[in-house]
């Protein structure tokens, strides 16, 4: 984290997907192995500071992955699993789909970063499929690295456009996980998924009570 940069969301105001991806990328601890699902997630790898020995895996089969390529830097053949273009920074290694995966489910990921449609207060995660007959389902390796990660990071809207908490009681779509979801980076808040309760660690532009009722869940403060 660069001292001299503020953290995301110091201006009290709530936060777009590029603030909750830095924001993000400034609390992934130095050193660690980690996983970033396709969609906004993605964006974490451009907010990772220089130097910070922070290795990004991903499920289509590279290791020490960069940020996302512009310009010249584009090979077509050198993307993440979202098939966006990235960069090669040097160590890069590159391997077949089903060592990633035997990576993803051997227990050897520190945190994984991945969107969601619902958590529930417990921990258990929905994100591949709203139920809807329409709808175009998405599994990915999502379950395998909901369950494989030491650690799993939530990005999202803490609601949807309709103004539906994202963050319930319990699940109502087809579950990817159970009680496998540490904590939520939202545009409203950062909430921490305990045995205890949901825990704020911080807000942006709202207050807990007013959060609160908006979810009509109980929370709780991080010092409780």
């Amino acid at each position: 984290m660069n001292p001299q940069q503020p953290r995301p969301g110091a201006d009290g105001r709530p936060l777009d997907k590029h603030a909750i991806a830095a924001l993000i990328a400034r609390d992934i601890p130095r050193g660690a192995f980690v996983n970033l699902g396709i969609g906004q997630p993605t964006l974490v790898a451009d907010h990772l500071p220089a130097g910070s020995g922070i290795v990004l895996h991903t499920e289509n089969g590279m290791l020490n992955m960069g940020p996302a390529a512009h310009g010249d830097e584009i090979d077509p053949d050198l993307t993440n699993a979202g098939k966006i273009p990235v960069t090669e920074p040097p160590g890069a290694a590159y391997f077949h789909h089903a060592d990633s995966f035997a990576m993803m489910r051997g227990g050897h990921l520190d945190i994984c970063v991945l969107g969601a449609f619902q958590v529930s207060a417990a921990g258990d995660l929905a994100n591949w499929h709203t139920g809807a007959p329409d709808a175009i389902p998405a599994v990915g390796g999502a379950m395998d690295l909901a369950i494989g990660a030491k650690e799993v990071f939530v990005m999202m809207t803490l609601f949807t456009k309709t103004g539906a908490p994202k963050l319930v009681p319990r699940c109502t779509y087809p579950l990817t996980g159970l009680g496998c979801v540490h904590r939520v980076y939202s545009d409203l808040a950062v909430l921490d998924i305990t045995p205890r309760g949901v825990t704020v660690r911080e807000t942006f532009g709202i207050g807990v009570d007013e959060l609160a009722g908006r979810l009509d869940l109980p929370l709780l403060p991080s010092h409780a």
